[in-house]
């Protein structure tokens, strides 16, 4: 099974009333919920952790995560309210406004042993749940169960809005991305975190501390990858008539680790030991299945169905 664990919220998304007043559409979203839908969809049993309220738009989210097959029962159901997000494009880019106090995500506690981490293939971490010290630590004892026997795949998904103190925000993401093997941000996190686009200095420090694999996210630039042995990696984006991009990268991370599992590289000794062709077949997938996001509204990964030749493609070898 393949784990994510952060955040599940309801994202509102900003339409057209028919009168033609600006509306919002409440719609089921979080990262690592995301990711977890999105690597259920593509045919992997993936399991969701975290904290899933019981109210109204929790079971919304309960329902969303279950008819993609999403299993939960790793997830924490409690009283307290879901954490809400409204959303507007500025740019090209989503920006969000989050309400997050004291919600069910936030009050989301590890308890040790209560995850098979010998059933676990990879656990995906990030995002929100990140940014509140108590989620961070809660996080932090989870990955320190299962690191050594479990794959560790990090994606900071920064949200500026809510990180009040960036120098210790910062360090924090640095210690997770220390403790991951798979390493992914979009440029825009990039620039947040670190500024500027020296991703490959970056890249050759997190692989010095133990990193396999690292890749920054470039919209329609494509991706560019760097692993400890098959070097630098780049792959175009697909083209796409973009409807906007939210989920586009949950939905990159989601095929990433679905692509790397589905070719059998995602164990963490299997993962140092890729070659360039290998990664290259799983980052096209991965980009291809983030281009079908574009074309949709909202967060809603792709399907085996919607992905047609690009299967093909992850298990088309070189000659």
């Amino acid at each position: 099974m393949l784990l994510s664990c952060g955040d599940a919220l309801i994202d509102f998304l900003p339409v057209k009333a028919a009168d033609g007043r600006d509306a919002t559409v409440a719609v089921v979203g979080g990262s690592c919920l995301n990711i977890a839908v999105g690597t259920a969809r593509l045919g992997a049993a993936t399991g969701f952790v975290g904290g899933i309220s019981t109210d109204l738009f929790g079971s919304m989210i309960a329902d969303h995560a279950e008819a993609s097959q999403v299993d939960l029962r790793y997830a924490a159901r409690s009283e307290h309210q879901t954490t809400l997000a409204f959303v507007r494009s500025v740019n090209g880019e989503p920006q969000y406004a989050f309400y997050d106090e004291a919600t069910a995500s936030r009050n989301w506690t590890y308890r040790r042993g209560s995850i098979a981490f010998d059933e676990i293939d990879a656990i995906h971490i990030g995002s929100t749940t990140l940014i509140d010290e108590q989620g961070a630590t809660e996080t932090l004892a989870m990955v320190e169960d299962a690191r050594g026997s479990v794959t560790i795949s990090f994606d900071p998904n920064c949200r500026p809005n809510l990180v009040k103190h960036k120098a210790r925000y910062v360090d924090r993401m640095d210690a997770f991305a220390a403790k991951a093997a798979i390493v992914r941000m979009s440029d825009v996190d990039f620039e947040f975190l670190y500024g500027g686009d020296d991703y490959a200095s970056k890249a050759k420090l997190l692989m010095a501390m133990g990193v396999s694999l690292v890749v920054v996210t470039r919209g329609n630039k494509g991706a560019q990858a760097w692993h400890r042995e098959a070097g630098a990696i780049e792959v175009q984006a697909p083209a796409v008539n973009v409807v906007d991009t939210v989920g586009a990268g949950d939905s990159f991370q989601a095929a990433l680790l679905f692509a790397l599992r589905a070719i059998g590289q995602i164990e963490t000794g299997s993962l140092a030991q890729m070659n360039s062709d290998e990664i290259r077949r799983v980052l096209s997938f991965a980009s291809i299945c983030a281009a079908i996001t574009c074309g949709r509204a909202g967060a809603d990964p792709p399907r085996q169905s919607d992905v047609g030749d690009g299967l093909s493609l992850l298990f088309q070898k070189r000659a």
